[in-house]
């Protein structure tokens, strides 16, 4: 998984508790993959989710969904959050909803992934909605299976309704593997019942989403942090991508690459050709590279840090149409169908209609065919904005 870049949480289940993110960065890990899905509607979905075992679990054991709230701000400690800092949170002006839950990083089938404990039957109303919709993927949580994003499962290789162990390095628990769904809050891999993550040993009630309207997180995260306690994080969940009318985008003094940085970043990543892909790999100790985790590498030769993940690497500088693209640019696709418009794939464009990248799990570091389906641009590189979100 991921390394420093985005954590602000417990790193250790039911061990000691190490909080290693950065103040302004956030707070979990996910991870991309390559390659749009084929299937469409209700075959899609019935791909994602584990039969529920009616021995378990009663159909009406998980609420129907709610309102959809789009989660803006999550707010991260490495304990619980006092109940009148939740409670002063939740009267504040424009805010539309608070969920919290329990949060971690911890290990899943043998991965570093940012984990959450939820209320099944009210933290689906803060997720993508086919992923909220599905009664059958949060009865199966609510039972005490795992959820993992689409792209743990599909280019990690986790196989849906397997057991694999989840927890903490020194201690873990077999879970079935209930579902596959992105939940749409940038770095989640893995969610559990509130019940089962204490079980687990996770914290409790150590975090909480809070939706504002789309045009004030910035503002009210700068109101909060005033209010928090201390080691208590407050980030932004997936900021908008930079898509700029033409001619907004700068040309020179640092805003973009210089010809020099383009040349290191390209030569960088040719040098990882016939690498395995690893999902979460971004190093030769793990063996290999996933797609952003390559990116990450080629970019840090040129001196640019990158943030870890695809979603946040598409907001590194400025997205243009594909046929304004440039050798040095990054692709990016939303391939997730749990989550629609997630940026999901990132590959390095070298131009003429080829492209450096770590496809898929039984691929290796390739040149490939550019190809558009579920694109959604190209992103032009700031140096300076990299060293900002890279942090």
């Amino acid at each position: 998984m991921g390394k420093p870049n985005r954590r602000a949480l417990p790193t250790i289940i039911g061990v000691s508790v190490l909080t290693t993110l950065g103040a302004n960065v956030a707070v979990l890990v996910a991870r991309g993959d390559d390659g749009p899905a084929t299937a469409r509607g209700g075959e899609q979905r019935a791909q994602f989710v584990a039969a529920s075992d009616s021995t378990r679990i009663s159909p009406a054991a998980v609420a129907p969904q709610g309102r959809r709230l789009t989660p803006h701000i999550l707010v991260a400690a490495p304990s619980t959050l006092p109940a009148d800092l939740v409670a002063k949170v939740r009267g504040a002006k424009s805010v539309k909803g608070v969920e919290v839950v329990d949060a971690v990083q911890g290990m899943v089938a043998g991965k570093r992934v940012g984990l959450m404990g939820v209320d099944p039957s009210t933290f689906r109303n803060y997720t993508p909605k086919p992923t909220a919709r599905s009664d059958a993927l949060w009865r199966n949580v609510a039972a005490g299976d795992v959820a993992i994003s689409f792209t743990m499962g599909n280019d990690g290789g986790v196989k849906l309704g397997s057991q694999v162990p989840v927890g903490g390095r020194r201690t873990q628990s077999p879970l079935r593997v209930g579902a596959y769904a992105t939940m749409g809050i940038g770095d989640v891999d893995a969610v559990v019942s509130r019940t089962t993550a204490q079980a687990l040993g996770m914290p409790t009630g150590n975090a909480m989403l809070i939706s504002v309207p789309k045009t004030e997180p910035k503002t009210f995260i700068k109101k909060l942090r005033k209010v928090l306690p201390k080691n208590t994080k407050a980030v932004e969940v997936n900021p908008e991508i930079d898509y700029p009318v033409a001619g907004d985008v700068p040309t020179a003094n640092g805003q973009v690459m210089n010809a020099r940085q383009v040349r290191t970043v390209i030569k960088a990543a040719y040098t990882r050709l016939g690498w395995p892909y690893v999902w979460g790999g971004e190093s030769e100790q793990e063996g290999g590279y996933d797609c952003s985790g390559l990116m990450q590498y080629a970019f840090a030769k040129a001196g640019i840090r990158l943030p870890r993940v695809a979603a946040d690497q598409a907001r590194v500088g400025w997205v243009v149409p594909y046929s304004k693209a440039e050798p040095g640019d990054m692709l990016i696709w939303a391939n997730d169908p749990t989550a629609p418009g997630y940026i999901s794939h990132i590959a390095l464009y070298l131009g003429k209609g080829k492209m450096l990248a770590a496809p898929r799990r039984g691929t290796v570091v390739q040149v490939q065919d550019v190809y558009t389906r579920n694109m959604r641009g190209a992103v032009r590189v700031s140096p300076k904005i990299a060293n900002g979100l890279g942090r």
